[in-house]
């Protein structure tokens, strides 16, 4: 069988024998042009011809070889109220209509704001005569409002699928009870600025749970943010820890078993809710509910339940009056926090959340009557070299700090223009 273009040429060659005997009568020019403009033609009708076989033998081998499959983009198989894949709503507001730097400005002020008031609650409460003992039962309290809010806000939302494994939940509300109940109950043991001397060394713990958890590395800037922060917090505190040095050995170490659960907890959440695109609300609902239940057995199992009901009983405003503030309060600023964590990432959070930890111990000292010394403005301000430092770190495309060969060229540019003005 021959292939299609010799068929195509041999038709031509076969239609052009009856022109041969009309060419024997021109002249030699004319039949010189004349099979010129021939031979044009065929190599013209067969190349057009072939690419015409071409072109059906093509698609006929695409269509059988080949089966086009539409698969649905990320963002086309969520639900329809959301947006995009990077939708963040918290308390209503929807941050990914902004962009990060006022993401920023919001979630730093929200954090800011709620938790400086529930630090000044919290203190309050445990300031309470005979309420340090009852520390696990206010955190009983705190996380059965949490899972109610939780729960009101999770209704305000058209999707109220649960995306995150259960499995995964019962290890973040595990930690978030080892988080929040053993610091409660570490202030039955300790002072407040001590308790917060601890709990702002976990910068370098959430860098650590980084690397081993997600396999982050970071760079020498975050480990010297971490460290000059962690340094300056101990410092701003040491005045008030040699005034009153209430150390016991139970609250030290129950604070440090709260700060290897919540080094561990903000790396956990960032990947848990980055993997399943999981809402604020759905995490504060379920993690609580779930440590509710956790603390629940283990009140009822250790006797410590009815004792906590009769002790707040006898005074229910300054017991579950502060309480359910302290909750509220709480609730808005973990709201902001896995904000924080979702968009910025766990280190940057806890960066954020350390340095509010610095101005609660300031509001401390002001509302509660402790001495002042300029110790706390030296630690103060290495406190925001750590800050400074962070934030350089996240941003170094964008600010370009001097270097040393550039602030020398400039002090000699000076300098000539000085001489220079002298001269003239």
């Amino acid at each position: 069988m021959r292939a299609p273009c010799e068929e195509a040429a041999a038709a031509e060659e076969s239609a052009g024998v009856g022109q041969e005997e009309k060419q024997e009568d021109l002249s030699p020019p004319a039949k010189e042009r004349l099979n010129k403009g021939e031979e044009t033609n065929k190599e013209n009708f067969g190349s057009t011809e072939c690419g015409k076989i071409r072109t059906m033998d093509l698609k006929f081998n695409n269509s059988r070889k080949y089966i086009s499959i539409t698969v649905p983009s990320k963002t086309q198989a969520m639900s329809p109220h959301i947006k995009s894949i990077d939708d963040i709503v918290v308390l209503g507001i929807n941050l990914s209509r902004f962009n990060k730097l006022t993401q920023f400005f919001i979630c730093v002020a929200g954090v800011f704001v709620f938790y400086l008031i529930y630090g000044y609650l919290q203190e309050l409460i445990f300031s309470l005569e005979g309420f340090k003992l009852y520390g696990w039962y206010l955190t009983l309290v705190q996380f059965a409002f949490y899972s109610i809010f939780g729960l009101i806000e999770l209704q305000l939302i058209q999707d109220k699928r649960r995306r995150i494994p259960g499995k995964t939940y019962t290890i973040i509300a595990f930690l978030t009870v080892g988080t929040m109940g053993l610091s409660n109950t570490s202030l039955g043991y300790l002072n407040y600025p001590t308790q917060v001397i601890f709990k702002c060394c976990k910068l370098i713990p959430v860098m650590l749970g980084g690397v081993f958890i997600q396999g982050k590395r970071y760079n020498v800037v975050d480990v010297s943010a971490a460290l000059c922060m962690s340094l300056g917090l101990i410092w701003f505190t040491l005045a008030d820890s040699t005034v009153a040095p209430n150390f016991n050995l139970t609250g030290v170490m129950l604070i440090s078993l709260a700060l290897c659960a919540d080094a561990v907890i903000g790396n956990v959440q960032e990947k848990a809710m980055k993997l399943h695109n999981a809402s604020n609300s759905e995490m504060v609902l379920y993690s609580y509910s779930i440590g509710f239940v956790y603390i629940l057995l283990g009140l009822t199992c250790t006797s410590g339940l009815g004792p906590a009901v009769t002790f707040c009983s006898k005074n229910p405003v300054r017991t579950y009056g502060y309480a359910f503030l302290f909750s509220l309060t709480g609730y808005f600023g973990i709201s902001f926090v896995l904000a924080l964590i979702k968009i910025f990432g766990a280190l940057l959070a806890v960066t954020v959340t350390t340095g509010r930890k610095a101005m609660t111990i300031v509001l401390s000292f002001m509302f509660f009557a402790k001495p002042f010394t300029f110790q706390y403005v030296w630690s103060g301000l290495l406190v925001v070299l750590g800050i400074f430092l962070n934030v350089y770190s996240k941003n170094m495309d964008k600010i370009r700090l001097p270097s040393v060969y550039d602030l020398i060229n400039k002090a000699m540019e000076v300098r000539k223009s000085r001489t220079l003005a002298q001269t003239v």
